[in-house]
């Protein structure tokens, strides 16, 4: 689930650092289980909530890491709550050292399945994901968000076998940034020379341009 970031993991972030949540109960009532992935902000694992059985995706983040992204990510969620193909968050808190964010557990990643596909999809295939990507993306924008990391491996289908199979989500908004007051609607600043944010291959000409 969204692993592979754009910065070098931290060592904090080995498995040893980790290995005690394995068969941890985090926030009250979620049983951590399997680890599920990794990238920049830290380790993913499987979850449930012991309460009503189901099944999540617990993130954790080092409380000391340069560049805290989870409680940003919470935030982003809480905005976007109810809109189509945005994962339901559940929990945000601190456990020990690292935060802790969970959300639904959703399937496999668009890159996952463009390799499963033999990096070939049919038209059919592109035209379907594509219009449902563009509705996330427009979701996101009319919410007065920039998502800053738009890549395959950020929209993720639901699980085989639920209602959300067939959902294209968006998933990971530790990137993702006010553009306009919510509230005058006002452009944020236009700036040149700025450091790039996003993945390199998928980032936006205008980011390329420095803006």
């Amino acid at each position: 689930m969204a692993a592979n970031h754009h910065h070098h993991m931290p060592n904090t972030l080995g498995n040893s650092s980790l290995s005690l949540h394995s068969s941890n109960v985090v926030g009250v009532h979620y049983r951590v289980g399997k680890k599920i992935g990794e990238g920049s902000f830290g380790v993913i694992f499987e979850g449930t909530n012991l309460l009503s059985n189901q099944q999540v995706a617990i993130k954790f983040e080092p409380r000391k890491s340069d560049a805290p992204q989870l409680r940003d990510e919470y935030r982003t969620y809480k905005i976007l709550a109810g809109c189509p193909g945005i994962p339901n968050v559940y929990y945000f808190g601190q456990e020990g050292l690292h935060n802790v964010l969970a959300v639904d557990l959703l399937g496999p990643s668009l890159e996952d399945l463009f390799d499963m596909c033999g990096r070939k999809f049919s038209i059919k295939t592109v035209v379907m994901v594509a219009k449902q990507m563009l509705t996330r993306v427009q979701t996101i924008h009319e919410k007065n968000l920039i998502y800053r990391d738009i890549k395959p491996d950020n929209f993720l289908i639901g699980r085989p076998g639920t209602k959300a199979a067939n959902v294209v989500h968006v998933v990971d908004f530790g990137m993702a940034k006010q553009y306009r007051d919510p509230r005058t609607k006002q452009h944020i600043p236009y700036r040149e020379r700025k450091s790039l944010s996003g993945t390199a291959r998928y980032m936006s000409i205008n980011t390329h341009l420095g803006r």
